[in-house]
């Protein structure tokens, strides 16, 4: 039985689980409830559950060209990509740069490295950290301009996909404890600059922060290639829950320090591997995650990719506008009006940005000859609306 089915609700709710996580984590940079600094200290791993499923979903659909076709289609694929998610970007960067009020913070990097996905290396994150989470976003622009490269080049050996795997696994750890080594040992905490070499050379840089995509690239290629660990996450979806209990909590425990040597060298990756247990159970049917759906969690799925470009900017705004009305913006009633402006920043995104585009999209992909690529991917792309609204 495939882990695999056509509507994955689970997928869904994980997704709704990253963007509220990441939404409250950044909360917590702007004036917020005492309580959001209680329970959302966590909230960073966020992103790399959307790295999880973006590297489960899109090497998902690649897998399974492969195996269908023995090819990729490379036009369809990239055609795909850049109207599901560059029109959206490229308005959020639009409005960062055209209107300052839109600015949740006094300085921005400059415009070349927005338009060329390369924020994230050398981002200094203290002094020019207006649209600072644009980072994820590049680092998996650029796994998407890769990886169908990569597969391609791997697709006739068995055994080279796995060996990559761990070999690139291992090569993340090593990076980030040279990057460890050469940038942070040499500091104390307590320095100036600290924090802006961390996120510089540990938390930032693709080469340090692949675990995510990776544990889902592996995932997907068990799916697509490997009947018998299949068939054991398909039954044991429960199960691969509850496995990724443990992980995620040696994680919490040891970046509670987020800085420290254990926290900077291991804690990506155990979250890595808890939530690709997460994303295991969410795709198989034996799991409490996948029977039913929810429509909230479809909605907050669908609006993730635009909510999570643009919620800064809207928190800004929103708390901006509410000082003049008197209202706390301390107060759970501001934190509201801010998750419902976000709500509704996103239709709007969805209505006039992304629809029109996708319908575009469609199009261009109809007179271009490529039948195929209007046919959802068995087994991946029903699982939302497109892989690519990952974030």
């Amino acid at each position: 039985m495939s882990v695999i089915s056509k509507k994955l609700y689970g997928l869904d709710h994980l997704r709704a689980l990253a963007i509220l996580l990441v939404f409250l984590y950044h909360y917590r940079g702007f004036h917020h409830p005492a309580w959001i600094d209680q329970f959302t200290d966590f909230g960073w791993t966020g992103v790399d559950l959307f790295f999880v499923l973006s590297g489960f979903l899109i090497a998902g659909q690649l897998f399974g060209q492969l195996k269908t076709s023995g090819t990729l289609l490379l036009k369809q694929f990239f055609i795909k990509r850049f109207f599901r998610i560059i029109p959206p970007y490229l308005v959020v960067v639009a409005l960062y740069f055209c209107f300052p009020f839109f600015r949740e913070r006094e300085a921005l990097a400059p415009l070349w490295k927005f338009l060329t996905f390369t924020h994230n290396f050398g981002l200094d994150v203290i002094h020019k950290g207006t649209f600072s989470h644009a980072w994820s976003l590049c680092i998996e622009e650029q796994f998407y301009l890769t990886l169908p490269f990569i597969l391609l080049l791997l697709y006739k050996s068995r055994s080279a996909p796995r060996v990559l795997f761990f070999l690139l696994l291992l090569l993340v750890l090593l990076l980030r404890w040279i990057s460890w080594d050469t940038w942070i040992a040499p500091l104390n905490s307590n320095e100036t600059g600290f924090w802006l070499l961390w996120y510089k050379y540990i938390y930032y840089p693709t080469y340090t922060r692949l675990d995510g995509l990776l544990i889902g690239v592996g995932l997907a290629w068990v799916v697509h290639y490997a009947p018998r660990g299949a068939a054991i996450i398909s039954k044991n979806g429960n199960l691969f829950f509850l496995a990724g209990l443990p992980f995620l909590t040696a994680a919490w425990f040891i970046c509670r320090d987020q800085a420290s040597f254990a926290a900077s060298i291991w804690g990506f990756l155990l979250v890595a591997v808890g939530f690709g247990c997460w994303v295991a159970a969410a795709a198989a049917p034996s799991s409490f995650l996948y029977k039913k759906g929810w429509f909230i969690t479809e909605q907050l799925a669908r609006l993730s990719f635009t909510i999570y470009l643009s919620h800064k900017g809207v928190i800004h705004m929103t708390q901006t506008l509410l000082e003049r009305t008197g209202i706390a913006t301390t107060s759970n009633l501001a934190l509201l009006i801010a998750v419902f402006n976000c709500i509704a920043v996103g239709l709007l995104f969805r209505y006039l940005v992304e629809n029109p585009c996708l319908q575009l999209r469609n199009r261009i992909l109809k007179q271009r000859g490529v039948k195929a690529a209007l046919q959802p991917v068995p087994a991946v792309t029903s699982a939302h609306t497109d892989p690519g609204s990952s974030r």
